[in-house]
């Protein structure tokens, strides 16, 4: 069943239709554990961290320079702007998730530098269309105007929805209407280097009710993919340039402008109607996951383009799993999710949020990964403190680099994390992702949906929820019961009810104290990669619950190239922070000659013993260590 929305305040996408909607921002909110304490993080060191960083380095200090009309060197790169844009949408919903004097203060004045460069007809770019910098629109390849511009628009959406204006969002509007006549019907027939701006105009029509920027979404969206932009060694496909959005097979090129694009396609299907658009989406959706996701949830296999590999190219060593692409695919999810209602999609979420996304930063917030590897061949270095870093070079986590679109892609992502928890329909009240939290919310006639979630999720399968009011009507609560999960069982008021499928829905007049629980095995479990992932043939991987676990030289005192685990051997379950595995040790003599040979008479084997194994997120955060998840069997 399609449902039509009312426009409410719900995070950073409301769709007019669709299976499920957004909770109105408020209706759910944090209470403690993994989440809310990563969300406090974010207030108190993420964003200062970035705020900092860029004013050091002279990002924020460009839009200072370009209102006074004068001369200057720009600092950084030419998409630096949007860094600053990414921030502001991190304040924004910071600030509506928990009220703060001075977080409020710091972003009022942060916007007024925004506003003071934006040129009389609306532009706004620190690079470009001054007399002594290159002119307006002379690199759409990698200029990235419309690129920072988009990221711009979504910051401008984040303060409507939780302030219901201010200046940004007249600096956005303004933006905005130049864009539509500048590239809208009649204008310059051009596409982005960069997508971004395709779901940024969507979500600002959304927002604002003006379908015009949802118009040159679409325009956008069917203009890429026909030559458009000037060709590169890496081809057209790095831009998605070479097919049609609504013939393309699977996400290829540049991951993280595919993952932008394909949620820019999806917010236009939803918008106008478009279900051969949609249909194409979700088929690129299910083709790439199945053929071109690494387990953690990361996508995109090499590090000089960036880009997604060849199906099955999923080398670990190699992997670049670049962050802002994990944040990606979850924005193209959770579009997904809203317009489908399958659980398929948060349990994606899920496990790129635990993984992919959480991988980055270090456990105080003041340095992150940039690219996420999956096999740390060589004990890294760490980096200076105080000084910027070359992403590629980057072997620990790193306080900030020439390309820092992570940190604040981070940053936003926290801010406003617990606006995919959960969704309402008609009927009921679906809840995707567990931890600690409170929902009081609205469905279907008036009925009311006020419930305590409480989760040490994702160390405990143990979810219990409990009616906080009555609900004075039927409401259906729906469960997700993740793809992973075996044997989950389900308590109604204390009488067992059965469980199958990937959700379980109770439906039912709550009355305040009734009583869900919800138990999931999160036990650790083996897994074992498809055959045609040559790079990881012959190995086994260890998973408990969403986490993915590594084993980390820091922590099991041996060289990750000298382990085997024993066939048919499983992991030692003590607990989240404690899950071992049997290993043996191998040594090879040092190679003379070719690194071939029969082998097998050259191996000596020592074992087995236990080695504790951490979550993949949390590894590197002691210090310099080798770390492969994939471990050969033998």
């Amino acid at each position: 069943m399609t449902i039509t929305h009312t426009t409410v305040a719900a995070g950073p996408v409301v769709p007019s239709t669709g299976a499920l909607r957004p909770l109105p921002l408020g209706d759910l909110r944090l209470t403690g554990g993994y989440w809310a304490d990563w969300q406090q993080r974010n207030a108190d060191t993420v964003i200062r961290h970035c705020e900092t960083w860029m004013e050091r380095i002279g990002w924020t200090g460009n839009f200072d320079a370009a209102a006074t009309g004068q001369p200057f060197d720009h600092a950084g790169i030419e998409f630096v702007d949007s860094e600053v844009y990414k921030l502001l949408e991190a304040m924004a919903w910071q600030l509506g998730a928990q009220p703060d004097d001075d977080l409020a203060e710091r972003y009022d004045r942060l916007v007024e530098r925004v506003a003071g460069a934006q040129d009389a007809d609306g532009y706004l770019h620190t690079a470009f269309g001054r007399p002594w910098q290159r002119p307006r629109w002379s690199d759409m390849e990698w200029g990235h105007e419309l690129y920072s511009m988009g990221h711009l628009l979504q910051a401008a959406v984040a303060r409507l929805r939780t302030a219901g204006g201010g200046r940004l969002v007249d600096v956005a509007v303004r933006l905005a209407d130049h864009l539509v006549d500048v590239f809208g019907t009649g204008g310059r027939e051009a596409v982005c280097g960069h997508p971004e701006i395709e779901p940024a105009l969507v979500e600002l029509g959304r927002a604002t009710g003006d379908h015009r920027y949802v118009e040159l979404a679409r325009t956008f969206v069917e203009r890429r993919g026909h030559g458009l932009l000037a060709p590169i060694e890496y081809g057209q496909e790095y831009f998605q340039d070479d097919v049609p959005v609504r013939d393309a097979e699977v996400l290829r090129g540049h991951a993280v402008r595919a993952l932008y694009l394909a949620a820019g396609a999806v917010d236009v299907a939803v918008e106008t109607g478009d279900a051969e658009l949609l249909r194409a989406v979700e088929t690129q959706w299910a083709n790439t996951v199945a053929k071109r996701t690494y387990l953690t949830g990361a996508m995109g296999a090499h590090h000089q383009d960036e880009a997604f590999g060849a199906d099955h190219e999923l080398p670990p060593d190699r992997e670049y799993g670049e962050t802002c692409a994990a944040i990606a695919s979850n924005m193209l999810s959770w579009r997904l999710l809203l317009e489908t209602g399958e659980s398929k999609y948060a349990d994606l979420i899920e496990r790129t949020l635990y993984n992919a996304v959480m991988v980055a930063p270090r456990e105080d917030g003041r340095a992150f990964f940039y690219a996420n590897t999956m096999h740390q061949r060589v004990a890294g270095t760490v980096p200076p403190e105080d000084e910027v870093s070359r992403r590629a070079l980057s072997s620990l986590r790193a306080p900030w680099f020439e390309v820092s679109c992570c940190p604040t892609n981070l940053s936003r992502t926290l801010a406003s994390v617990q606006t995919v928890f959960a969704t309402v329909s008609d009927d009921g009240l679906q809840l995707h992702q567990y931890g600690d939290y409170e929902v009081d919310t609205v469905v279907g006639d008036g009925a009311r949906a006020a419930f305590s979630v409480r989760s040490a999720w994702p160390s405990s399968g143990r979810v219990e929820v409990v009616a906080t009011a009555d609900s004075g009507g039927p409401v259906a609560l729906r469960l997700r019961v993740p793809s992973w999960a075996s044997g989950t069982t389900l308590d109604v008021v204390d009488q067992a009810v059965p469980v199958g499928g990937d959700t379980v829905t109770v439906r039912r007049v709550f009355a305040a104290g009734d009583r869900i629980v919800l138990d999931v095995p999160v036990q650790a479990r083996v897994t074992v990669p498809d055959p045609r992932i040559d790079a990881v043939r012959g190995t086994v991987a260890i998973e408990r619950g969403p986490l993915v676990y590594a084993l980390e030289s820091l922590e099991a005192g041996v060289d990750v190239r000298d382990v085997v685990v024993p066939a048919g051997i499983g992991p030692v379950d003590h607990g989240a922070d404690d899950v071992r595995l049997p290993v043996r040790t191998r040594s090879l003599p040092e190679p003379d000659g070719l690194p071939y040979g029969a082998g097998q008479d050259l191996l000596s084997v020592d074992g087995p013993r236990e080695v504790r194994l951490v979550p993949y997120a949390t590894w590197g955060n002691r210090g310099p260590s080798t770390m492969r998840v994939f471990l050969p069997v033998g």
